[in-house]
């Protein structure tokens, strides 16, 4: 996370982690969803946070899901069903439920294919938002295997070259687990900025670096500048320019759109305005490598990137997952650092459920 985008020292309020999960499990229950599920979707959300991921924790999240509970837009208890299926493989209609709850256990259905047969993959249609799709790519890591979560969301982010938006956000994600050091999981927006991120510059105050956002009409905004009002600008591909590489972004996003929502026979946002396609992939780590010596190699190449000599300016060189991992160290010893409007929103949901307010720390 930017140093920008971090909750200022003022409008910081540190909550025990065990608080918010009880409180965020509350909310769900209180908005239909089963015991069980809600504690999973708490347990996603507040790891979310616990690892400084605030774009996709709490902070963003939590009120938009009960708007769409609420609305009918979301199915609190989804049947969700396996529309086809083979020994490594299997598509899944979510009946309309959300993937911070579902997504877990989709990856575990994947894992167990994976045991059987080396590779397993689960693609998923009529899904509610994934949340941070690392974790559920580290349900995979858990269990001695490789990681990959993609989502295909939204038709807000134009392609190279395009005046209108048609592609999502769909981040990728990839996890492999290590024997000591912290395991690697790479967790990112196929477009220049992932749009909760907006939403936390406007709460922080905090302006958005060039090349991230377009005006209406395509041209990309080459200077810092503040939040943009709604409906004035889209999000750029990964990248912002042709020149500085946004037809990769543009790949990656398409790379979602096939395995996300071609793959599981859902049609793209970009044709039908809505909907969400996911795939979760297990990749056993025993079907190809002793996993002993996977996870050695792992440190061995973890290690060296950790210690590779820092630029000048630059203390030292990190690798995807490590800061997140010292993060979560911090805030389980200190309190999850949330925003003051944050906490108020918090305040105001529990006494409209007759709920406990958040503990502080």
């Amino acid at each position: 996370m930017l140093e920008r985008f971090k909750v200022p020292l003022k409008d910081r309020v540190r909550v025990p982690e065990e608080s918010l999960r009880r409180t965020v499990t509350a909310i769900f229950e209180k908005m239909g969803v089963a015991p069980e599920d809600a504690g999973l979707g708490a347990d996603t959300l507040v790891m979310a946070d616990l690892r400084g991921v605030e774009t996709h924790g709490v902070s963003d999240m939590m009120r938009g899901y009960v708007s769409l509970y609420r609305s009918g837009a979301l199915n609190p208890r989804p049947n969700w069903r396996v529309v086809r299926e083979t020994a490594g493989t299997a598509t899944i209609d979510a009946d309309g439920g959300l993937s911070v709850i579902l997504g877990p256990k989709f990856m575990v259905i994947a894992v167990e294919k994976a045991r059987d047969v080396g590779v397993g993959m689960v693609t998923v249609r009529n899904a509610g938002h994934s949340g941070p799709i690392g974790h559920h790519a580290m349900v995979a890591a858990k269990a001695d295997m490789v990681g990959v979560a993609m989502t295909a969301r939204g038709s807000g982010v134009p392609p190279t070259f395009g005046a209108e938006g048609r592609l999502g956000t769909s981040p990728i994600a990839i996890a492999a687990p290590a024997r000591h050091e912290a395991p690697f999981l790479f967790d990112a927006a196929t477009s220049a900025v992932a749009s909760n991120k907006i939403a936390l510059a406007q709460r922080v105050g905090a302006d958005l670096p060039p090349y991230w956002t377009a005006d209406p009409d395509g041209v990309p905004r080459t200077e810092e500048g503040p939040v943009p009002e709604p409906g004035q600008f889209m999000l750029l591909p990964l990248g912002g320019t042709r020149e500085m590489g946004s037809h990769k972004g543009y790949g990656f996003s398409m790379m979602a759109e096939i395995m996300g929502n071609l793959l599981s026979g859902s049609i793209p946002a970009m044709v039908t305005g809505s909907g969400e396609g996911q795939s979760y992939a297990a990749y056993n780590i025993a079907a190809f490598t002793d996993v002993d010596e996977f996870k050695d190699n792992m440190d061995s190449v973890l290690h060296k990137l950790k210690t590779t000599k820092p630029a000048p300016g630059h203390d030292r060189v990190l690798y995807p997952g490590l800061p997140e991992h010292e993060e979560e160290q911090e805030r389980r010893a200190n309190g999850i650092p949330l925003h003051r409007e944050v906490v108020g929103w918090f305040d105001d949901i529990a006494a409209e459920l007759s709920l406990p307010v958040l503990d502080r720390v």
